[in-house]
């Protein structure tokens, strides 16, 4: 199969799993996309939203449809780097023996995550950018595809640790959940308050997924496409040469490379999903929002001046 017949596959299969999505997510378009997005560029996302917005159904949801293996970590407080990764115990032969932990899936909903001090948050960036842990001295290689689907309550603060930005920047998407319009509300209320059984079919599988996945960055780009999203993730940073007034006024800290990166495997993921066989500039705007909301640190001046981080990358765009 040549990769334009794949990309048209890829297309079928990505309504296909719209369509399953939307039997139990009513409405978030946007976030559902962005989500597939993510896993067919092999990367992690941020949903960030008030409680009983879905989050947590929705990565389920996802996971089930794409016929993955799923665990849900809860993040609190006391959570140590073992209760995530596993620990060695002392077997019956007096040997020990390394017990795997939740970790060891191909989807993580990583619940909560801001409520875990640093020290367990880091847990998860080797496994996050190698797609391996260490432990005991020991590497241990988890299940492909990988992914881990963060939330955050971005309100409460009480109780919560700010994220290390190494491990922000390893998120691809820092995606916002937002409240449902009234009509979709009125068909989530509907629907979740009626004694209803929701049947979800298996979409495609983990070879499928990898498949794919390999498929997207083999997809070519035209050079003009890759020096917007370089000159765009450089007009963020402050010493840069040339870089906008809206930068200098306030931004504290630009984006690094895997921004640059993320615009472009993005990009392409867009594009195919839209039966398109190489992206333009329109992809990169498309994605860039969710790409360089959390990799920008907004200066004091932005925040009483009520300019938002998105708001700072529209006028950049």
């Amino acid at each position: 199969m040549s990769d334009k017949e794949a990309i048209d596959r890829l297309v079928l299969h990505y309504h296909e799993l719209k369509k399953e999505i939307h039997k139990v997510i009513i409405g978030q378009d946007e976030v559902v996309d962005q989500v597939l997005i993510s896993i067919f560029s092999r990367s992690h996302c941020l949903l960030v939203g008030v409680p009983g917005l879905a989050k947590t159904l929705l990565v389920n949801t996802i996971a089930e449809t794409l016929g993955l293996s799923f665990n849900r970590i809860q993040f609190t407080p006391d959570l140590m780097p073992s209760d995530i990764v596993g620990s060695e115990i002392l077997d019956e032969t007096k040997n020990f023996k390394f017990i795997k932990g939740p970790l060891f899936s191909n989807v993580i909903l990583a619940d909560e995550i801001n409520r875990t001090p640093p020290k367990t948050q880091s847990a998860l960036l080797e496994a996050m950018q190698e797609r391996r842990v260490t432990a005991a001295g020991t590497t241990y290689t988890l299940p492909s595809p990988f992914f881990v689907l963060a939330t955050q309550n971005p309100i409460e603060q009480e109780g919560t640790y700010p994220l290390p930005e190494a491990q922000l920047d390893r998120f691809m998407f820092n995606i916002w959940v937002d409240y449902p319009s009234y009509v979709e509300e009125l068909a989530i209320v509907k629907a979740t308050t009626a004694d209803t059984k929701i049947e979800l079919n298996k979409i495609l599988n983990a070879e499928e997924i990898i498949e794919y996945q390999n498929l997207i960055r083999r997809i070519p780009v035209a050079d003009n496409v890759l020096e917007y999203a370089v000159k765009l993730v450089g007009k963020t940073r402050v010493n840069s040469p040339g870089v906008p007034q809206i930068t200098k006024d306030f931004i504290t800290w630009g984006a690094g490379p895997r921004a640059s990166q993320y615009l472009i495997v993005g990009a392409k993921c867009h594009a195919a999903l839209r039966g398109k066989y190489s992206p333009d500039i329109d992809d990169v705007k498309s994605v860039a929002k969710a790409i360089l909301r959390h990799r920008l640190v907004r200066n004091y001046r932005a925040e009483a001046e009520g300019y938002s981080m998105d708001r700072i990358i529209e006028e950049l765009l």
